[in-house]
This record gives C-alpha cells, sequence and structure tokens, in this order.
C-alpha cells in the first residue's frame, strides 16, 4: 500500500478584514507518495492560501495536517522551520536565487541550513542532483549569469538536496516562456516517475495541470473536485 505524504483535514481557515471572511472550508484530502498533484482555481479561489497552510507557513487555522505522519499542530515555530527544511522543498514563481552566489551554492544553502551533512557532503550531493537536471556544467556559473529557464532548474535541484517527502510549487511556470514551462513540467514528471518524488504544484496553466497526475480543482474556498 502506498504511503500517504501530505493529509489534509477539515481544514477552514477565516480571514477578519474587518468583516469574518471564510476563505478555506472544509478542505479534506490526501496525496500519497510519488504523486503529482496539480491544484487549480480561478483567482482568488484559496489555492495560494491552502499551499501557505500546507507548507506550515500559516498556522492560524482550523483543521489538522500531517506531514509524512507527523501532525503539524502544536509544533514551535522552530520546529516548523526544521519540517520545512527537512520534509519540503520549494519552487515559486520567482526562482529567489541569491546573485552573489554561484549556481552550485545557491542549490547547497537548504543543505548547510539543515546541518545533517558535512559541507563537502552537501557540495557532492548538490552536484549530483544539478547532474539529475543537466545543469551540472553551471555550477560555478554566477546566479545572475543564467537564464530564466536555468535558474528554475537550479531552483528545482535546490528544492531536492534535502529529499523533501514532498515538493510544493506555486505557479513554477508562471514565469516562463511555452518552451521553458514545458521544459520544468518534464523535470517534474521525471522526478515523480524516475525517483518517486512527490510533488503539488499550484498553477493557473491548465495545459500544466492536465498533463499532472492528479488535479485538485478550487472554487471559493472548497474543493470541487480531487
Amino acid at each position: 500500500m502506498q504511503s500517504i505524504i501530505l493529509q489534509a483535514k477539515a481544514i477552514h481557515k477565516q480571514f477578519h478584514d474587518p468583516v469574518t471572511v471564510d476563505v478555506l472550508k472544509n478542505i479534506t484530502f490526501s496525496i500519497n507518495a510519488g504523486e503529482f498533484v496539480s491544484v487549480i482555481g480561478k483567482s482568488g479561489c484559496g489555492k495560494s492560501t491552502l499551499l501557505y497552510i500546507l507548507s506550515t507557513m500559516d498556522t492560524d487555522y482550523s483543521g489538522e495536517l500531517l506531514i509524512d505522519s507527523q501532525p503539524m499542530r502544536n509544533k514551535t515555530e522552530a520546529e516548523l522551520a526544521h519540517v520545512r527544511n527537512a520534509k519540503i522543498g520549494f519552487v515559486f514563481q520567482f526562482h529567489y536565487l541569491l546573485y552573489e552566489f554561484s549556481a552550485l551554492k545557491n542549490v547547497m544553502l537548504p543543505g548547510l541550513k539543515l546541518g545533517q551533512y558535512s559541507e563537502k557532503e552537501v557540495e557532492h550531493r548538490a552536484i549530483e542532483r544539478m547532474k539529475k537536471l543537466g545543469i551540472d556544467k553551471l555550477a560555478f556559473k554566477q546566479a545572475n549569469q543564467l537564464s530564466g529557464g536555468e535558474k528554475q532548474r537550479v531552483a528545482i535541484a535546490r528544492a531536492m538536496i534535502n529529499d523533501p517527502a514532498i515538493i510544493m510549487g506555486d505557479e513554477p511556470t508562471g514565469n516562463l516562456d511555452k518552451r521553458n514551462s514545458e521544459m520544468v513540467f518534464d523535470i517534474f514528471k521525471q522526478l515523480t516517475t524516475e525517483f518517486k518524488q512527490t510533488m503539488l504544484v499550484v498553477t493557473h496553466d491548465v495545459e500544466f495541470a492536465q498533463k499532472s497526475k492528479r488535479i485538485i480543482e478550487m472554487e471559493d474556498g472548497r474543493i470541487i473536485r480531487q
């Protein structure tokens, strides 16, 4: 039986500004190891709010969230930060690379922060992940010298460095042209098929979503299909 990597149980979220608005209503679903899931829905439906909760960035909600069978409730901020670094890889619309560093150093940063391996071992692991994505030749190039597609591939390698239980993407193709969008999709597909990596991607790109293994569709703070 496949193990469940992420589980949301009756998650409810309200904003109070100044009136109380229900932003997420009874969100319940689970994601199995190795699944490639896209979350779609119109702007304002709650996709990004949900991702903030699932990534443990937002703790102001009711309901239950489990990541790799661990409940996230009642954890300290330091404990949640450790979960984010050890269990979750992030790929955003904007790559958030540090331009003063090389591509390799950018990939290494979450590994150095986790502190589980020596710097030499983190460097070796970073190069291995860059090889998987065909960008090891860019290792010593400054981040500001990379093309848009190269920057996003470096960001994906960075998300992989700590062998996360799940990689979460927030509009990872939103800033890319069609060719680079397809390249990012192909990488995500390869990560799930070859390396059994679990992926959860919030996207406006319907074509991207339709090619993923499963779609969760949201409307007005609810899941209407999964």
